[in-house]
């Protein structure tokens, strides 16, 4: 048996970073040699700056995960913000009707539902804990091959340089070069819809509540900043999100107001924009012998729920226990039936939060009157459903990942 294994992580966003880190901190982190590769320049975080566009929900259980790693008190001394309540409702509805599903932290006496973080501002927490490990960080490194052959992989960067290794993680996005090249098939759902994202400043106070209100062409999110004002991820279609993209801040704001049904009275432009196309993807297989994909790579949900990057970390853990118990036990980590405990453990989960997702989409944007009567019904039984509902939120809030 080997002394020691090599394993590269390719990508370094929230859930590559998380990957490195774990491994670094596992009880065989002896018998691991971990590179992390990047096509991209190193994330540079700037708390001086304004809040970036990309932010992220981070559910409670990856607070605490992003805690165990130390990562999670340089997030909230910098830049954060915890909410304890959330409202989600149907257009054809009031915001505080009988319909409407209210979750607040004090009922399930916990402190928050959850933070809302920047994206950068996780990955720079991370990289300052990866900074005093042993792994290698290779940023502005794109890859130009890769090749599995028998017992390791070769990856080949754009400068000609080779690394050779026993297994390579894909952490690498939902284009990931390493699951196209490894020739691993992907299932994909595409939405018909753009995720339109600003930040907002709101006539009334955001009352630390994540909000959502479920239109016809797509739901319009809006998240809690420290500051006062909000961010908006609003899932329309492609031509609305162009529109939006052209607008003056005036017709934006306008916009924005009556989408949101006024909920925080006039809404006023107060930050950057940006369009990203959404689609729904699931990897046939999640690993090969000395390939595991995670995060993005494996599977892209809507962001509706904000879950993208609460899957992602899930991924990281469950993964990284699997090569430390592997390790520990004599076993090679690259080797499928290892690798498979992983799939085992996390596909599942995440094609139910897909489908979910894609059929909550689907659900909301039916113009049917009978289909959205029966949607405020299902609303209002949720709400009273006791276990049913609270075993929801506690998959939400990521409990029972450790």
């Amino acid at each position: 048996m080997k002394d020691r294994f090599d394993i590269v992580i390719v990508g370094g966003g929230i859930t590559g970073l998380a990957a490195a880190a774990l491994l670094a901190r596992s009880g065989q982190q002896e018998a691991l040699r971990v590179t992390l590769v990047d096509a991209a320049a190193r994330p540079r975080f700037d708390p001086a700056a304004d809040v970036q566009l990309r932010v992220s929900a981070i559910a409670t259980g990856s607070a605490d995960l992003l805690d165990t790693l130390g990562a999670w008190q340089h997030i909230v001394s910098t830049r954060s913000c915890a909410y304890e309540h959330m409202r989600v409702w149907d257009a054809a509805d009031e915001a505080d009707g009988p319909s409407t599903l209210r979750f607040d932290a004090d009922e399930f006496a916990i402190p928050h539902l959850g933070f809302i973080v920047e994206n950068q501002l996780v990955q720079d927490a991370l990289l300052r804990i990866l900074d005093r490990s042993e792994v290698n960080l290779r940023f502005s490194c794109p890859i130009k091959s890769f090749d599995r052959d028998g017992e390791r992989v070769a990856l080949t960067l754009e400068d000609g340089r080779a690394i050779d290794c026993d297994l390579v993680i894909a952490a690498d996005g939902a284009g990931s070069f390493v699951r196209n090249a490894a020739g691993i098939e992907v299932s994909r759902m595409p939405y018909a819809q753009t995720a339109f994202v600003t930040h907002l400043q709101p006539e009334r106070d955001h009352g630390r509540t994540a909000r959502q209100r479920f239109l016809a062409a797509g739901p319009l999110g809006m998240l809690p900043l420290e500051d006062g004002r909000i961010s908006i991820v609003w899932s329309t279609t492609p031509a609305s999100a162009d529109r939006a993209m052209s607008a003056s801040d005036d017709e934006l704001g306008d916009m924005l107001t009556d989408a949101s049904d006024y909920v925080l009275g006039n809404l006023a432009v107060a930050g950057p924009r940006g369009t990203f196309p959404l689609v729904a993807q699931h990897a046939r297989n999640y690993v090969l012998p000395r390939l595991a994909l995670i995060g993005d790579a494996a599977h892209a949900v809507h962001p509706l729920a904000g879950q993208g990057a609460n899957l992602g970390l899930q991924d990281a853990q469950a993964l990284s226990r699997v090569i430390e118990q592997a390790t520990a036990n004599g076993e090679h980590p690259g080797d499928r039936p290892v690798l498979r405990r992983y799939e085992r453990a996390r596909k599942g989960a995440n094609a139910t939060m897909m489908h979910f997702m894609t059929v909550l989409n689907r659900l909301f944007a039916s113009d049917s009157a009978t289909v959205g009567e029966l949607r405020r019904a299902g609303m209002r039984l949720f709400n009273v459903s006791g276990p049913v509902r609270e075993r929801a939120v506690r998959v939400a809030l990521g409990a029972g990942q450790h």
